[in-house]
């Protein structure tokens, strides 16, 4: 029996590798569910899924990593936002028509891949990379030689199960501060590309990991659930107004009554009245009014 969105870690117990596995099956279609994307944004947006997951599981502190696409391409943004619980969001912005079977460079144009890691304590920290492969993977592999120096190789695949859109993937990397052999790093990276999207999407961790490593020792660590949620709240919402100025927050209400904030994430909406706005004004969010 299949088992959805959860992520998994492994080590090689005879090599200085470690590894990950999450199949996402709900998440993933719960970002797609509030927007009509192109084919190829899909498959994209499940691309990035997987991997800011997998990406997510190697931080070593709580906090939040994102994952975002940008370029002057009719793809003018897709981000997806993760934390080290694997509570999953994102959300894509087109400008443009997309062709089914457009390449990442197609899509994005002229653009770059940032990865920014957002501890709960501590500095903020944003690292990017040239669009110089020709697929998220390639990129995500530079980012890692780039950043942390560290031999990393993703694999992903996105597709159906049951007739519902599904996507999953596997990430290899030498452990830091332990010698790892390149061939050793090759021979698994070699083994890890041979699965097969049906297998990721049906087949439950420890029978994935065994078809392809079976010749090797290999520990399974207790999943982890991942799941989608969107950090927005009227809070946050009212949050912003504050920033604006205050005249601006007047001409906005005296156009259209009232002020209509949506999450692009999500979908929620939250509505300010100018009673609302008055309350922020002097410090209280006003009662919770929420659209979905």
């Amino acid at each position: 029996m299949a088992i959805h969105d959860q992520l998994h870690r492994y080590l090689f117990e005879n090599y200085a590798v470690r590894g990950e596995l999450v199949s996402l099956h709900d998440t993933y279609r719960q970002v797609l569910g509030r927007h009509d994307y192109p084919p190829s944004v899909k498959n994209l947006l499940g691309e990035m899924l997987v991997a800011t997951s997998l990406l997510t599981a190697t931080l070593k502190f709580s906090g939040e990593i994102t994952v975002q696409l940008q370029g002057d391409g009719p793809l003018r943004l897709a981000v997806i936002n993760g934390d080290h619980q694997q509570n999953m969001r994102g959300v894509a912005r087109i400008d443009g028509a997309i062709a089914e079977n457009s390449t990442l460079r197609q899509m994005v144009g002229n653009g770059y891949l940032v990865i920014t890691l957002t501890p709960d304590e501590g500095e903020r920290y944003q690292g990017v990379v040239g669009l110089e492969g020709e697929h998220l993977t390639d990129c995500l592999e530079n980012y890692f030689l780039q950043s942390e120096q560290l031999l990393t190789r993703l694999f992903i695949r996105t597709g159906e199960a049951d007739g519902k859109v599904a996507a999953a993937g596997m990430l290899i990397q030498v452990l830091p501060a332990r010698d790892a052999s390149t061939d050793d790093f090759d021979h698994l990276a070699q083994l890890t590309a041979t699965v097969k999207a049906e297998e990721l999407f049906t087949l439950p961790a420890d029978e994935v990991l065994y078809r392809l490593y079976h010749q090797d020792e290999v520990t399974i660590y207790p999943p982890q659930d991942v799941q989608f949620l969107c950090t927005c709240s009227r809070q946050r919402c009212a949050d912003a107004l504050l920033t604006l100025p205050g005249h601006e927050l007047d001409e906005m209400l005296v156009q259209d009554e009232i002020i209509d904030m949506h999450c692009d994430f999500c979908g929620s909406h939250y509505v300010f009245t100018a009673t609302d706005v008055a309350g922020i004004k002097a410090g209280r969010a006003g009662p919770e009014t929420l659209l979905h």
